[in-house]
């Protein structure tokens, strides 16, 4: 398949000629897991909402174009781009040394940090060594529940693991747990739903999320790129992360503040160009 812009007939124009002739026409196919709440999750209706549905659909407006999303398995979405199926996946895809040699990614649009949720009236917790001894559930299998068992040694928490994180969040609930460990948007979304917890310390991967292209649509990923730098700018991002994890997003965090270059600084696929970001249509 080839890019969406030129699809468009668009390949090789300004960005002004390009977004003024796709506000008439054109399409951007792409898709995500339909189940990772709060990015993505089923509505009553049978469609999708969430923090990247809405995210899509902005660039989507941004770049005046109808946005085609489809809800599937995650195993399938990465699979599916490099098949041409998908013009980019609006799914959160953690940027790695491995992926970045395989796919092109945007900037971050997020950080993928982990996060610790408590009881609402638990004291404030501002370190890992604060939950020493402590008692912290996690979804069994995850990427967390690894982390726990790696420093459980160092750090002498006791891990239970559950089968859903929903049961994570009921042991801290019925207070069988002390915390619960998970994405920071996972919990976020927790505490947000459920007054009898609420966040607590964050702990920084300093890794991000990005949106992956296949590695010939330079165009398509930089535009894309330019689109999340203006919605960074102009507040939209701050407003989603309000929306959908109850969360101000602080001075200097991904989410809010555009990467110099296009993609993601130290991996495969970054250029470091000297843009100025904004919101202009140029």
């Amino acid at each position: 398949m080839m890019t969406f812009l030129k699809k468009s007939g668009l390949a090789g124009l300004s960005m002004l000629i390009a977004l003024s002739t796709a506000h008439a026409e054109g399409t951007i196919k792409t898709a995500l897991d339909g189940t990772f709440a709060p990015h993505a999750m089923p509505t009553l209706d049978g469609k999708v909402e969430g923090f990247n549905v809405d995210l899509v659909n902005l660039i989507g407006a941004r770049l005046g174009k109808t946005v085609d999303l489809t809800a599937a398995q995650f195993s399938g979405l990465i699979p599916a781009l490099q098949a041409g199926t998908y013009d980019f996946l609006a799914a959160p895809v953690t940027v790695t040394k491995e992926r970045s040699a395989n796919m092109l990614f945007t900037e971050g649009f997020m950080d993928t940090n982990f996060g610790f949720l408590v009881a609402a009236g638990a004291p404030d917790f501002t370190k890992l060594e604060d939950f020493k001894g402590k008692t912290i559930a996690v979804n069994k299998g995850s990427a967390y529940e690894s982390f726990l068992n790696e420093k459980a040694g160092e750090y002498g928490w006791k891990v239970e693991s559950y089968g859903t994180n929903t049961d994570a969040v009921a042991a801290v609930t019925s207070g069988r747990a002390d915390a619960n460990l998970a994405g920071a948007t996972v919990v976020a979304w927790a505490a947000k739903k459920n007054p009898q917890v609420k966040l607590s310390y964050e702990y920084p991967t300093g890794l991000v999320w990005g949106l992956a292209f296949r590695k010939d649509d330079v165009e398509g990923r930089n535009l894309v790129d330019k689109a999340i730098e203006c919605l960074k700018i102009d507040g939209s991002m701050a407003k989603l992360s309000e929306k959908w994890f109850g969360v101000t997003p602080k001075e200097g965090t991904t989410i809010i503040t555009p990467t110099k270059g296009y993609g993601v600084p130290g991996f495969d696929g970054y250029v470091d160009d000297d843009h100025k970001p904004s919101c202009a249509l140029n």
